[in-house]
């Protein structure tokens, strides 16, 4: 009687999607008072650390002023800029908490007033991969749910607001 051997290959764990926020992408305090600072205090650090393609920065300001991406809920005002996946060499999302709130144009159709942004979130997704869609309609329900901004707002730690995006998120 031979024996036969199981040549099958128990299958490899498939190593869990990397997530799209990190505490070194959390700007706490940042010191720009306009869209245009907050874009080149991002682009020199977004390039430093591989996330973004030179073009990045004046990619994001013709953008944004062609598509302002300034929102305001009931208890927070923020923006949500990102660009084309061209101009983003990996997927991530970084968090900016500046030191006083930055002036963005509404989202079309939102409002005429401009937005006087508390918090920066921008979207550096590669459209298909990330899911950009679902990213964007998660972050929408996650600022209308006034229980959990507050938490967002409460935030003093990179770590601390890393946690409070990914435990709502899910990413």
């Amino acid at each position: 009687m031979t024996q036969r051997s199981d040549t099958s290959v128990a299958p490899t764990a498939v190593p869990a999607a990397p997530s799209l926020f990190s505490e070194d992408l959390v700007f706490l305090d940042a010191e720009a008072t306009t869209s245009d600072e907050l874009f080149s205090f991002l682009s020199k650090k977004l390039m430093q650390k591989g996330y973004v393609a030179p073009s990045w920065q004046a990619a994001i300001q013709e953008r944004e002023a062609a598509f302002p991406t300034g929102l305001a809920f009931e208890t927070i005002a923020l923006a949500l800029p990102h660009v084309d996946a061209v101009h983003i060499t990996k997927p991530y999302i970084a968090i900016v908490k500046p030191r006083t709130p930055i002036l963005f144009s509404a989202m079309a159709g939102v409002s005429d007033e401009p937005i006087l942004a508390s918090l920066i979130v921008n979207l550096g997704l590669l459209k298909h991969n990330e899911q950009q869609v679902h990213v964007l309609s998660a972050m929408m329900e996650m600022f209308m749910d006034s229980a959990h901004v507050a938490r967002i707002a409460a935030q003093t730690t990179q770590a601390g607001m890393v946690e409070c995006f990914q435990s709502y998120l899910q990413l």
